[in-house]
């Protein structure tokens, strides 16, 4: 198994685990305006999908990233399955050639495109979209526009989301079951924006961790060795 593909994998198990602890006020949070059962779909959904991708043996990333899509497609319920996974297994083509700059821009953008065209969502209509378009273009401004490594990239993604979803609070929502509120779904924070946000926050916390990780080691690989002094000298 390559490096790549061990970070990947790692990215989906803590994706897992964090959305399980978001459990509760995703719950909490589609309760005020949907059928509240994303938290525990996202939950069970992510889980599923953390334990296909430890199945696989010897395989690249692309493969992990289109397993965990069609587990989640299979494992979670409503409208959230196909926006979630089946968005993940289109855009895993992208990945043929592995992570660099230009396949993860292709992939997030390939990625947003599948999420509005299944959808029907744009900007402004309180849904994760509110929160994964501002991600989508600051992280390829980011890397074509001002040449930042991608991880610098994915922080200011991070901050783009996190904007998103306070704005999806005092806006009125236009899709889901939530727009049946009409204006009753003002100061609601969606759901799906949250989970969007958790989702990259995750990706962003994981691979700098494991970025830190590469670097002690190679610091203690090539870090001369201090020879004692010889207080006697």
């Amino acid at each position: 198994m390559t490096e790549q593909t061990a970070a990947v994998k790692a990215v989906v198990r803590a994706i897992a685990e964090r959305l399980e602890a978001e459990r509760e006020h995703l719950t909490d949070l589609d309760s005020a305006i949907g059928d509240a059962d994303h938290g525990g779909n996202m939950a069970r959904g992510w889980a599923e999908a953390a334990t296909a991708v430890e199945d696989l043996d010897d395989t690249d990333v692309a493969t992990v990233v289109k397993t965990a899509g069609r587990t989640l497609m299979s494992e979670v319920g409503g409208a959230s399955g196909p926006l979630y996974g089946g968005s993940l297994v289109f855009a895993s083509a992208e990945l043929d050639d592995g992570l660099t700059d230009e396949t993860l821009v292709a992939f997030a953008e390939t990625y947003l495109e599948k999420v509005t065209d299944r959808g029907d969502a744009a900007v402004g209509d309180q849904t994760m979209v509110d929160a994964l378009v501002p991600a989508v273009h600051t992280f390829k401004k980011s890397i074509e526009v001002d040449d930042l490594p991608a991880i610098e990239a994915l922080a200011k993604a991070v901050d783009a989301a996190e904007r998103g979803v306070a704005f999806t609070v005092p806006i009125r929502a236009s899709k889901g079951r939530a727009s049946y509120l009409g204006w009753r779904s003002v100061g609601h924070q969606d759901p799906g924006a949250t989970s969007t946000l958790f989702i990259l926050e995750t990706l962003l916390a994981t691979t700098r961790e494991r970025l830190d990780a590469d670097l002690a080691s190679s610091v203690d690989a090539t870090s001369p060795v201090t020879p004692e002094e010889d207080p006697e000298a």
